[in-house]
Protein backbone atom coordinates (compact mmCIF):
# COMPACT_ATOMS: atom_id res chain seq x y z
CA UNK A 1 0.00 0.00 0.00
CA UNK A 2 1.13 3.12 -0.63
CA UNK A 3 1.54 5.81 1.66
CA UNK A 4 0.26 9.62 0.85
CA UNK A 5 3.03 11.16 1.32
CA UNK A 6 4.68 8.79 -1.25
CA UNK A 7 1.72 9.20 -3.67
CA UNK A 8 2.12 12.75 -3.29
CA UNK A 9 6.34 12.96 -4.16
CA UNK A 10 5.32 10.67 -6.74
CA UNK A 11 2.54 12.52 -8.66
CA UNK A 12 5.21 16.02 -7.96
CA UNK A 13 7.17 14.27 -10.46
CA UNK A 14 4.98 14.69 -13.46
CA UNK A 15 5.64 17.39 -15.63
CA UNK A 16 2.04 19.31 -15.67
CA UNK A 17 -1.00 19.18 -12.84
CA UNK A 18 -3.25 17.22 -14.91
CA UNK A 19 -0.88 14.42 -14.80
CA UNK A 20 0.37 14.90 -11.55
CA UNK A 21 -3.54 15.05 -10.52
CA UNK A 22 -4.39 11.69 -12.64
CA UNK A 23 -0.98 9.85 -10.71
CA UNK A 24 -2.83 10.46 -7.42
CA UNK A 25 -5.99 9.41 -9.15
CA UNK A 26 -4.23 5.72 -9.94
CA UNK A 27 -3.39 5.62 -7.01
CA UNK A 28 -6.41 5.73 -5.12
CA UNK A 29 -5.82 9.30 -3.62
CA UNK A 30 -8.26 12.72 -4.38
CA UNK A 31 -7.04 16.27 -3.56
CA UNK A 32 -10.26 18.00 -1.98
CA UNK A 33 -11.45 21.45 -0.94
CA UNK A 34 -14.49 22.07 1.40
CA UNK A 35 -16.22 22.81 -1.80
CA UNK A 36 -15.31 20.27 -3.84
CA UNK A 37 -15.84 17.94 -0.44
CA UNK A 38 -19.17 19.99 0.08
CA UNK A 39 -20.44 18.79 -3.36
CA UNK A 40 -19.54 15.05 -2.89
CA UNK A 41 -21.03 14.86 0.77
CA UNK A 42 -24.07 16.47 -1.09
CA UNK A 43 -24.14 14.10 -4.25
CA UNK A 44 -23.61 11.16 -1.84
CA UNK A 45 -25.55 12.10 0.97
CA UNK A 46 -28.37 14.26 -0.19
CA UNK A 47 -28.55 12.71 -4.10
CA UNK A 48 -31.70 13.33 -6.20
CA UNK A 49 -34.24 13.53 -3.31
CA UNK A 50 -32.81 16.46 -1.96
CA UNK A 51 -34.97 19.62 -1.08
CA UNK A 52 -31.96 21.48 -2.17
CA UNK A 53 -29.89 21.66 -5.13
CA UNK A 54 -27.00 22.77 -4.22
CA UNK A 55 -24.53 21.70 -0.88
CA UNK A 56 -25.91 23.57 2.09
CA UNK A 57 -24.38 24.50 5.51
CA UNK A 58 -24.72 21.31 6.68
CA UNK A 59 -22.91 19.54 3.86
CA UNK A 60 -20.11 22.57 3.92
CA UNK A 61 -19.77 21.43 8.06
CA UNK A 62 -19.41 17.73 7.64
CA UNK A 63 -16.80 18.57 4.90
CA UNK A 64 -14.85 20.96 7.12
CA UNK A 65 -15.46 18.09 9.84
CA UNK A 66 -14.14 15.61 7.37
CA UNK A 67 -10.96 17.43 5.72
CA UNK A 68 -10.19 18.34 9.51
CA UNK A 69 -9.75 14.68 10.50
CA UNK A 70 -8.07 13.88 7.53
CA UNK A 71 -5.55 16.44 7.98
CA UNK A 72 -4.96 14.74 11.86
CA UNK A 73 -4.36 11.43 10.11
CA UNK A 74 -2.13 12.41 7.40
CA UNK A 75 0.09 14.43 9.74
Amino acid sequence: MTTMRDALESAMHHANPDAAMSALTEQGYAVASRDTMSQAIHDVYCGIMADHEHPNDKDREQAAAILASLARQAG
